[in-house]
């Protein structure tokens, strides 16, 4: 999954980015918001995470400009705690608010919620016959036993059961599995499925050729 942190503190900004970086998202940012507004139009984002006080456009501005074009979740991050500044988020179109300081282990809950609310899925976990995926301790499970998956296996196997009886194009893999720090090379997505199918069955993803993948 892939996130965007707009946050101009830069403390904070490389605090968080290297937290959700050690969840296995992928992670890009933004310092500003007229940086953060241009890369949440032209990235594909699992959830935005946007802090309101920013130089150059504040997050009340850029989430007003970016809702007719994005439907990225959006989680306000901000030190402005009063019930109206909840309100106008919420009214420009956040689906979810925290007060600085926070909780980390809240902010990623919160963020996992709105990742599986923005698939259709409410339970933490995906269940596909004796493959169980629990989103919120971020684990795989075949016939009860856990499989050792890597960070981007399991962001793979996540996405696609998210996304389940969908094709997902190998485009989209790529925009929503590596941020703009990775350098991929072309044939690194055929190693991912490779070694997942290796290691929960070779059924388990289905080849369109063509148009992508799937897991029925």
């Amino acid at each position: 999954m892939r996130l965007l942190v707009v946050e101009d503190d830069p403390t904070l900004c490389v605090s968080l980015a290297a937290t959700l970086r050690e969840e296995n998202y992928a992670v890009d940012t933004a310092d500003d918001g007229e940086e953060g507004l241009l890369k949440a139009r032209n990235g594909e984002y699992d959830t935005i995470v946007l802090d309101v006080m920013l130089p150059r456009m504040d997050g009340w501005q850029l989430l007003a400009l970016l809702r007719p074009v994005c439907a990225a979740p959006v989680l306000m991050l901000t030190a402005r705690d009063t019930v109206a500044d909840r309100i106008k988020g919420l009214n420009l179109g956040a689906d979810d608010y925290l007060t600085k300081p926070f909780d980390t282990d809240e902010l990623l809950a919160r963020i996992r919620a709105l990742i599986r609310r923005a698939a259709g899925r409410t339970h933490p976990t995906l269940n596909m016959g004796d493959i169980s995926i629990d989103t919120g301790m971020r684990s795989v499970t075949r016939g009860g036993n856990e499989i050792q998956l890597t960070a981007r296996e399991y962001a793979l196997v996540e996405y696609l059961s998210l996304h389940k009886g969908e094709v997902v194009t190998r485009t989209m893999l790529y925009e929503h599995l590596f941020d703009e720090e990775d350098s991929t090379l072309s044939n690194l997505l055929d190693v991912h499925v490779s070694n997942v199918r290796r290691k929960l069955g070779r059924d388990l993803i289905v080849t369109r050729r063509g148009h992508g993948y799937c897991i029925e």
